[in-house]
């Protein structure tokens, strides 16, 4: 069957304001008193049954600790080892059911999230995830974009075929992976939450989800989107779990594959167990990962302050500095960092930080205590330095009602410090000044000083230098800006991930990534087939 599937638009172009005297704003209020008056029971969904257990995780609101959103069952071994038997039961049907059946659930998924199942959501993620509404509705209107635009990416790629000549046929069996796929998503973006497995599932792969169970509450309704879209049984088994039970999915014989956004850490610990056990293995498991960074702005002198102003406060503190593209370092030519400088010291302390709901605010919380407490470690690091860190803005935290860092610049003397160079996931920028006649050193300080690879941005006028920063920083970002900030990633305009220690860069959004989940078997048919064995040179 032809069936055809125009290029998509993206939903990140169509997200609501939810400005005062709205609609949206009113129902979602109501939608988030409502959300706070009860506390869901989440249980695992293995081979599409609810399944409880005695392993439960709370999931509380960040930014107010009292709220109670969720009661999470979490899986143990019995119930994973199910999971697995559930996934490769439904694998051969699932992989088997024509691609525009497959196709059709997940667009009727993207329709429901964005239409009826959207304000539901956008409360989901502002109490779980600590999200303003807007960096709520992006992230929402991203998942629409994931699942819209790689089952466009998937009818794409299955037209993709071998050339032909006379007297054979040649054709792709673009397959699924043989056996089940580990989803590992993060706790910072709804999006991935439901991309991770959802860009295997679509062309055929059965997935084992594990949720980070921070947000156990927002994936949990993507799930339920799916299972109302028509998602079969088995498909897709929703199954958090303890690390601690992490061999039995990672040890099986039919563990296919990894997609994976969190920690460099994790990754490596993860990827270490799948190395020591290749031989226990049908395949050899795709491994997909997306780690962190340690995002920059780098300034040339001819960049317009206010600019640079602006896309620091944006690109640094929205979502609390949760993202792994969240701007972290700058490096500022000496002669701009006193106009950047005084720009910031008057629009920081206009942006608020408090609980979500509250529309006034620019910030929420960082996800919960041990992000709270890994940021804390940082500012008390740079306080007890003052030889070497300098407090512009910032530097006050509290937790007494829920997980909130101030948002705070710091400048350093040490352009290869710790607090420039490590990941600290949270509202927390430092910046380095850097002599005007230096901006090739600069360019070689930003690519030489942190491991990862993830995102990073230039700003200039002067286009010589735009060149210089382009050829030099090739291989210090995935994702290069040129004056803006270095996150905002959109699906299929900005295919999203770095290299490095960030990751393996199979870009999200687009459909390289979704060729990692598929496994070509190549299928020669001969119309004619020889006769004689002897060659031409024989007689």
């Amino acid at each position: 069957m032809i069936w055809s599937i125009e290029k998509p638009k993206n939903e990140m172009d169509r997200i609501f304001s939810y400005a005062s005297g709205t609609p949206e704003r009113e129902a979602l209020m109501k939608e988030i008193e409502a959300m706070k008056s009860r506390t869901e029971e989440i249980p695992l969904i293995i081979n599409g049954k609810e399944v409880k257990t005695g392993e439960i995780a709370e999931v509380r609101a960040p930014h107010e600790h009292d709220v109670l959103l969720a009661n999470a069952s979490l899986a143990t071994e019995s119930e994973l080892k199910e999971a697995i038997d559930a996934a490769l039961d439904a694998h051969e049907k699932w992989a088997d059911m024509d691609w525009y059946h497959r196709a059709a659930i997940f667009m009727k998924a993207a329709d429901m999230l964005a239409g009826p199942e959207r304000t539901k959501n956008i409360a989901s993620i502002m109490m779980n995830q600590s999200k303003t509404p807007f960096e709520a509705e992006i992230d929402l209107a991203e998942l629409v974009d994931f699942w819209r635009f790689n089952t466009y990416y998937m009818r794409f790629l299955y037209e993709e075929q071998p050339d032909q000549a006379p007297m054979e046929y040649n054709r792709f069996d673009w397959r699924p992976l043989e056996g089940f796929i580990l989803a590992v998503p993060p706790f910072n973006f709804y999006s991935i939450g439901g991309n991770l497995p959802t860009a295997p599932a679509m062309v055929g792969n059965t997935i084992l989800w594990k949720p980070s169970r921070a947000v156990i509450l927002t994936n949990y309704y993507i799930m339920k989107v799916l299972m109302d879209a028509g998602l079969p049984k088995g498909v897709i088994n929703f199954v958090p779990f303890s690390s601690k039970h992490s061999d039995v999915v990672l040890k099986h014989p039919y563990f296919a594959g990894l997609h994976f956004t969190g920690s460099y850490e994790t990754l490596v610990t993860i990827w270490k167990t799948i190395g020591e056990n290749l031989v226990n293995y049908k395949n050899f498991p795709r491994i997909v990962g997306e780690t962190g960074g340690k995002d920059f702005i780098l300034v040339h002198r001819s960049a317009n302050p206010i600019e640079v102003g602006v896309n620091i406060i944006r690109g640094g503190f929205e979502a609390q500095g949760q993202k792994c593209s969240a701007v972290a370092r700058v490096y500022v030519p000496e002669s701009l960092w006193e106009p950047i400088k005084s720009y910031l010291l008057r629009e920081i302390p206009k942006v608020k930080y408090g609980p979500v709901e509250d529309l006034n605010n620019f910030m929420g919380a960082v996800i919960n205590k041990e992000g709270f407490d890994k940021a804390v470690s940082y500012l008390e690091y740079a306080k007890q330095h003052p030889d070497e860190y300098e407090f512009i803005y910032g530097g006050g935290y509290d937790s007494s009602k829920g997980w909130f860092i101030q948002p705070t610049v710091i400048k350093t003397t040490n352009p290869k410090g710790k607090l420039i160079t490590e990941e600290i996931f949270a509202p927390i920028i430092t910046v380095y000044t850097y002599p005007d006649d230096a901006y090739e050193e600069a360019l070689h300080l930003c690519d030489e000083s942190t491991p990862y690879g993830l995102t990073g941005s230039i700003f200039a006028k002067d286009r010589e230098a735009v060149i210089t920063a382009e050829k030099r920083l090739r291989y210090t970002a995935g994702n290069f800006y040129i004056n803006d900030k270095p996150t905002g990633a959109i699906v299929a305009r900005q295919p999203f991930g770095g290299a490095r220690n960030s990751g393996t860069n199979d870009k999200a959004g687009f459909w390289i990534n979704i060729t990692r989940w598929l496994n070509p078997r190549t299928i020669k048919e001969t119309s004619v087939p020889a006769r004689d064995w002897p060659r031409p040179f024989m007689k």
